[in-house]
């Protein structure tokens, strides 16, 4: 917000008239002036070029396309850098959408589920915090991206043996010497050793040998 201005201004779009109403009615008792109201992407990207607003809320499926308020508030984010804030709001857990959204960064920028916004404080605040230069992001979009982000680490599959026996590879032990170490059969420490490859989704083929491949994996994460 341009300092001598005690009031953000903000453009609500979204193509439901009960929804921008609601938003326009919430935001304008948090202390907003509503300076505009968009029906779609194109309509927010002309009222926005027209007369830039300290924050834009922008539902994320709009006219003409599926997501086309996604693409709007990206563009707005890339066009005005930073001066123009932008606060999503989306009726689904999206969690590709929150990244894609939050690629560039998380200053001034925000993504809130419509079910969410019921509490008029949960939007107030929400829209505050954006507007004055942070963020504001769903609490279930950051379990979804967290917990995304454990699945997508394939060591995070892996037993507390497991991982220790993979440790112990990582330092070029045999079977036999992880199995002194660790105290184990060394039958032990192959059962352990194959179902390390099969988490780590190690097939084996004639060029690689899945026992590098496992510590490769291992030593990537470590770093």
């Amino acid at each position: 917000m341009p300092a001598g201005r005690d009031t953000p201004t903000v453009i609500v779009a979204d193509d439901s008239a009960v929804v921008r109403e609601g938003v326009t009615r919430i935001l304008t008792s948090g202390g907003f002036e509503v300076t505009g109201q968009a029906r779609s992407a194109d309509e927010l990207l002309e009222m926005v070029a027209q007369d830039p607003p300290d924050l834009a809320v922008v539902d994320i499926r709009m006219p003409p396309s599926h997501n086309a308020g996604l693409l709007a508030a990206e563009r707005i984010r890339e066009r005005y850098q930073g001066k123009v804030r932008v606060l999503v709001l989306s009726q689904y857990l999206e969690p590709d959408y929150a990244l894609r959204l939050l690629g560039s960064g998380v200053d001034g920028v925000g993504y809130l589920l419509k079910d969410r916004i019921a509490e008029s404080t949960e939007l107030i605040d929400g829209a505050r915090r954006v507007a004055g230069g942070g963020s504001a992001i769903d609490p279930d979009v950051v379990a979804e991206l967290v917990r995304n982000a454990r699945d997508s680490d394939p060591l995070s599959r892996l037993a507390p043996r497991e991982r220790s026996v993979l440790a112990a590879m990582a330092e070029g032990r045999s079977n036999r010497s992880i199995a002194e170490r660790l105290h184990l059969a060394v039958k032990t420490v192959e059962g352990v050793t194959a179902a390390i490859f099969d988490k780590l989704d190690l097939q084996q083929t004639p060029d690689d040998n899945r026992r590098v491949l496992a510590v490769l994996a291992y030593l990537d994460h470590s770093a």
